[in-house]
């Protein structure tokens, strides 16, 4: 036990997280887009909003393929328990639809 980390309260094992109030707020996203080359997925978290063409990347997450496994298994069990608590996710076969109206009518004030 000599070896063993302790965390700021002291207690061996735990890992300390801080979650600044930045962070907390957190980044709104309607599309990601997944990349990875042989050392890393790179996930671009982005927000399309309808009837404008450009959109920009909000966020950007970069993981090892092993923690991209780890992130796929605890997003597919949290999912899972989502669905078992507030029902079936509908989903829809094909690419997604986005979240825009490129050529449709706009809104107006």
């Amino acid at each position: 036990m000599a070896d063993e980390k302790l965390n700021p309260q002291g207690q061996p094992g735990q890992l300390s997280i801080e979650l600044s109030e930045e962070v907390a707020d957190g980044v709104y996203s309607n599309l990601a887009i997944i990349t990875h080359s042989t050392a890393e997925f790179v996930v671009d978290f982005i927000k399309v909003m309808p009837s404008v063409p450009k959109a920009k990347v909000k966020s950007r997450v970069v993981l090892t393929p092993e923690h991209a496994k780890r992130f796929m298994k605890a997003l597919q069990d949290n999912v899972a328990k989502y669905e078992a608590e507030h029902g079936q996710i509908k989903h829809t076969e094909g690419p997604p639809p986005l979240p825009m109206n490129f050529g449709g009518p706009t809104a107006q004030a």
